[in-house]
């Protein structure tokens, strides 16, 4: 008896100009493609929905919305790569210790602005890892001062944006209903 390999039941978002992700080569190749599939599924469940909407928090009681979750993926790609990996120092965003929680709290700002924000700290992390010689390049962990592999942060980050696809993933069926892979 041959077996049939698993499909999926959900179909591929309208607008899905995602690229596949190498099926074979290693891991400087494999690893940025993965995280450049996990970003553009996020884009892909942020896409379409009207500025104002991007804002709501539509699975109670979570305080999440897809506006909140642009603005954190924003300030965790500035934080792992620019500041951990490249050592930059540049202001941290959406976050200060006095208010950890503002990139889900304070939704203030136009919406368009923090796409923006977080497609311009792709784009920078984009170069950060094609300008490193290898993957066992570090930069240095700032709560530990211990050195921090560029290999280990995709994988971090890779997690990250499967996470929080998955909390988009909810958020956008409860405002309009629209789901996908």
């Amino acid at each position: 008896m041959t077996e049939i390999p698993p499909q999926h039941y959900a179909q591929p978002w309208g607008d899905d100009r995602r690229g596949p992700v190498p099926l074979v080569g290693d891991e400087r190749a494999i690893l940025p493609a993965f995280l450049d599939w996990h970003r553009e599924t996020f884009a892909l469940k942020c896409a379409g929905v009207g500025r104002e909407r991007l804002s709501e928090r539509s699975v109670a009681p979570s305080r999440l919305s897809l506006h909140g979750l642009i603005r954190h993926l924003a300030g965790v790609e500035r934080w792992w790569f620019r500041v951990q990996f490249a050592g930059e120092a540049v202001p941290l965003l959406y976050y200060s210790d006095d208010d950890p929680d503002q990139d889900f709290e304070h939704l203030d700002g136009d919406v368009a602005e923090a796409v923006a924000v977080w497609r311009t700290e792709c784009e920078r992390a984009r170069k950060i890892i094609a300008n490193a010689s290898s993957l066992d390049e570090t930069g240095i962990h700032r709560a530990s001062g211990a050195p921090i592999v560029l290999r280990r942060i995709l994988v971090h980050m890779i997690a990250e944006y499967a996470r929080h696809n998955g909390h988009a993933d909810l958020l956008r069926e409860r405002i309009d209903g629209a789901t996908g892979y």
